[in-house]
């Protein structure tokens, strides 16, 4: 269903060099689409897009989001149909060291790719990718459903919060005639193979593993909606694709995984153990060691029933096939083996169990 309607279209990303961005991306690609990437150089070194050869096969545009002008010469010269923004800064930690930084990207860079669309009649269809982040979490222990209240604590949620304000003024000040689709996606913790992000647990584990230490965790009991990188890339092509072929699915979408997905740090990180020292010859251990560092939500669970009604999606992997899955990447990265390839074969994987 999303090949035959993705082939041929013109897809732009922004943020396609980041982790989710190049899965994104290997996906579209496989999905026959012609994909405009801009964003800034990949974020961290080494990267996934450049592990994956993202540029090889995509069209990659290097620029900044807060540039106005140069984001509109891109959508004049393409013309993109669709666009999905993912651009921003996306740590909880670092928004708290440069929150200036972070208001400006997430903020005012949304500000600019609305405005962007708004001047370029090709766009059909919107996605605004924001997180599970923007509700203000009293600490519940049901999920957080998209009618909830948006206050996120620090910059970074709240950051996005007034990202999705962004989103829904421009909706209803711009595209109310019904020209152009417009919809966010709040998703959860995202886990697989090629994230290299610091203050991520992941990464952490992949960075013990490579290096012989035990894997560090500052707050085993936090609560968190975890899901493979796929489950939420394959969402949001999704929602863009059927709210383009019928502008009244626009709305705000949960995505996150089934009940039993959300599950405390402790708990992905002995699996993750678990599930290394039974595949390989070594073994990798975790231990507790506060940092005393800002203020991180403990709890936090999403309901994504509207997505599911909607669109009949439900999440392929839960969280033990998602751990599965990003160790089988990290052995391939460690022996030097094919990244592409690894991410084909989890791809029509996935695709295979949908």
């Amino acid at each position: 269903m999303l090949k035959e309607f993705y082939k041929g279209k013109k897809v732009l990303i922004t943020g396609h060099t980041g982790f989710k961005g190049a899965w994104m991306c290997s996906v579209l690609h496989r999905l026959g689409a012609e994909v405009i990437g801009y964003a800034m150089e990949p974020p961290t070194n080494p990267s996934l897009y450049d592990l994956s050869c993202v540029d090889s096969y995509i069209t990659s545009v290097i620029g900044d989001i807060r540039d106005l002008d140069k984001l509109q010469s891109v959508f004049n010269e393409y013309q993109p149909e669709i666009v999905i923004h993912m651009a921003a800064q996306p740590i909880v930690r670092e928004s708290y060291k440069n929150p200036v930084y972070t208001y400006d990207v997430n903020v005012m860079g949304t500000v600019n790719v609305l405005e962007c669309v708004r001047n370029c009649k090709s766009v059909k269809s919107f996605l605004n990718v924001t997180t599970d982040k923007v509700y203000k979490n009293r600490e519940w222990e049901w999920g957080y459903r998209e009618n909830e209240e948006l206050n996120g604590f620090e910059p970074y949620s709240n950051s996005k919060s007034c990202s999705e304000l962004v989103t829904e003024s421009y909706k209803n000040s711009f595209f109310a005639d019904g020209k152009v689709a417009v919809s966010t996606a709040r998703a959860g913790n995202v886990i697989g193979g090629g994230d290299f992000a610091v203050d991520r647990i992941i990464p952490d584990c992949m960075r013990a593993v490579i290096s012989g230490k035990d894997i560090v965790v500052r707050n085993p009991h936090s609560v968190r909606p975890y899901q493979h990188v796929l489950e939420p890339v394959f969402a949001y092509l999704l929602i863009a694709k059927e709210q383009y072929e019928e502008i009244v699915k626009a709305g705000n979408y949960n995505i996150g995984p089934d009940e039993v997905s959300c599950v405390t740090t402790g708990e992905i990180v002995g699996t993750f153990c678990r599930k290394w020292n039974a595949s390989t010859q070594s073994e990798i251990f975790w231990r507790i060691e506060g940092d005393g560092g800002p203020h991180e939500a403990n709890f936090l669970k999403l309901d994504c029933s509207k997505m599911k009604q909607q669109f009949g999606w439900r999440p392929v992997w839960n969280y033990e096939q998602a751990i599965e899955k990003t160790v089988e990447w990290v052995k391939t990265y460690i022996s030097g083996g094919d990244i592409a390839l690894i991410m084909r074969e989890q791809i029509e994987e996935y695709t295979s169990k949908c």
